[in-house]
């Protein structure tokens, strides 16, 4: 098995029941439905929450106040025994202007209500909290990459013009189409993800939740088949080193023995390609003659500037790597486009290797959510006897993605992946008979300024010690591919320049790096003071301006 509990997993247990939701009108409505037959608690965990988000908004953007999640919510929380609460990101100003201020929009929506709301800050400075959960009573879940947001609404068809994407009745302007998964599951793996919710509730407020009481015949959403019968769920995390809590990269581990193992066929959908281990492992599989095929979805250009700036750039250089392994050609990475070319948003972090692990989750395949954002991956992996129903359920369920991307049947790319022997002839013979929603990454030259960035990966630190060092960065990411390695993983070093350091906790400061910062933190606490004492002495002169002002040189002399 893929998921070891305390390597690759933090928690594996099983579900009786597990399903794949595409896209977040599915999710938005199965949630919904879900949370409004809880007995005892709703929980949800979130990077961003906006409270008059609409579960199914109309054409011209509108709807019922009843179907606004806040409202939804407050009214939930006005039952007898029925606890509600909601954990976000406390996110830096920059990020909250980009959605509308949840933070403090999110605030006044549940003021004076039942709904506990609690914005969380205790990472390091930088990180973020990035999970995506909502847990109905530790019995049914859902998890993986889906935010609550009024443009994070869209459906499987992706259409150019919907008018249920308009942002409002004035301003006919659609949101983006955007592509999202999110995994439902119920039973020990529903109540495992119950347990990670209470641990960040303890970590941001100080308050211990008990779990909840066992629930008899929880409610499954009626819309949603189960496309998997116990099966086994892992939940992997990543969480930064920060006071006493310890660095955790399960997601990274398990990412790394995913690729080693697989077989056939790797499959990522994610909204960026930036890490250099990442991309070093698959590219060792791509230089393999028999290695398996990789498949990579991505969006064509992220939609905010600044990832514009660094995420996009980075990504060149990680598909260029990809394209100098591929002695094989086993390689295709892809962006999707609507009918009429418009870029699909792709912000779903997925991943499927051959027939045996279905993953999704919040991580992103960058440095952050490796080693410095807080992510949880949920992971579906059909091993052991009787494994056939759920392994056979994972081949639909990458093929109903593909089928998706394309336009197209399930029927139709199933039948030319099985008579063409392979995912990637059966995409580029599909997009040659029409289908053509699929368009090739190719690399591109760096300008000077994109080389900058992805060198030094600016704004995707590897952890807390290189946060606010780029310069650090190389030396950091060398440290993480030796700990790797002496893990166990064989990943190669991703630079020719960049060997290995075979320290303990090398992501964190050393001693002499420690020192080093408090020294320079009492230098400017110096400075700070000597600075307020010029103010004081100023201010004391404008009192008695009789009194010439009169500066010191260093040696006691004056200037």
């Amino acid at each position: 098995m893929l998921l070891s509990d305390g390597a690759t997993s933090w928690k594996t247990a099983k579900a009786g029941r597990a399903a794949l939701l595409i896209d977040m009108e599915a999710y938005f409505d199965a949630a919904m439905e879900a949370m409004s037959r809880a007995r005892r608690r709703v929980h949800l965990l979130n990077w961003a929450f906006e409270a008059n988000t609409l579960f199914h908004p109309q054409p011209g953007g509108g709807g019922a106040e009843s179907d606004r999640i806040g409202h939804f919510l407050v009214a939930l929380a006005k039952r007898p025994d029925l606890e509600v609460r909601i954990l976000c990101w406390r996110s830096a100003m920059p990020v909250a202007a980009t959605q509308h201020f949840f933070p403090f929009m999110d605030r006044k929506a549940f003021a004076g209500t039942k709904v506990r709301f609690v914005l969380d800050g205790k990472l390091p400075i930088g990180a973020c909290h990035h999970q995506k959960m909502i847990v109905i009573d530790d019995a049914i879940a859902f998890c993986g990459g889906g935010d609550i947001g009024p443009d994070r609404w869209d459906t499987p068809a992706h259409l150019d013009d919907d008018p249920r994407r308009e942002k409002t009745r004035r301003d006919n302007k659609c949101f983006d189409s955007r592509h999202e998964v999110m995994g439902l599951v119920d039973g020990d793996a529903a109540a495992a993800l119950g347990s990670l919710f209470r641990d960040r509730w303890r970590r941001a407020t100080g308050e211990a939740l008990q779990a909840c009481p066992p629930i008899q015949d929880p409610q499954w959403p009626g819309k949603i088949a189960p496309a998997f019968a116990d099966i086994d769920v892992g939940i992997s995390r990543t969480s930064a080193a920060w006071r006493s809590y310890p660095q955790v990269r399960e997601v990274e581990a398990l990412h790394v023995a995913s690729i080693q193992a697989a077989k056939a066929c790797i499959y990522m959908e994610n909204q960026y390609f930036t890490s250099p281990l990442i991309a070093a492992e698959l590219a060792k599989r791509l230089e393999e003659p028999d290695g398996p095929e990789v498949i990579l979805v991505s969006t064509e250009h992220s939609p905010s500037y600044f990832d514009q700036m660094t995420m996009d750039r980075t990504r060149l250089a990680f598909i260029q790597v990809l394209k100098d392994a591929d002695r094989h050609g086993r390689l295709r990475a892809y962006s999707p486009v609507t009918t009429l070319g418009r870029t699909i948003i792709v912000h779903a972090k997925l991943t499927i290797i051959d027939d045996g692990l279905l993953r999704i989750g919040s991580a992103n395949i960058n440095n952050r959510s490796m080693g410095f954002d807080t992510e949880c991956d949920l992971s579906l992996e059909a091993s052991g006897p009787g494994s056939a129903d759920n392994r056979a359920a994972i081949t639909q369920l990458r093929d109903t993605l593909l089928a998706h991307w394309l336009g197209c049947s399930h029927a139709t790319i199933a039948e030319a992946i099985h008579r063409l022997g392979g995912v990637g002839a059966a995409l580029e013979a599909l997009r040659d008979s029409g289908h053509c929603r699929l368009r090739p990454i190719e690399p591109a030259p760096l300008n000077p300024l994109a080389t900058l960035i992805a060198t030094f990966h600016l704004g995707d630190p590897i952890g807390p010690g290189d946060s606010w060092r780029p310069w650090k960065r190389s030396r950091a990411l060398a440290a993480e591919t030796g700990r790797v390695a002496r893990l166990g993983h064989s990943a190669p070093a991703p630079q020719a320049s960049l060997q290995p350091i075979l320290i303990e906790d090398a992501l964190m400061p050393t001693h002499d790096e420690k020192i080093e910062r408090l020294e320079q933190d009492l230098k400017d606490e110096a400075a700070q003071a000597e600075a307020l004492k010029k103010r004081a002495d100023r201010l004391a002169r404008q009192v008695r301006p009789e009194e010439p002002e009169i500066d010191h040189a260093p040696d006691g002399g004056v200037i």
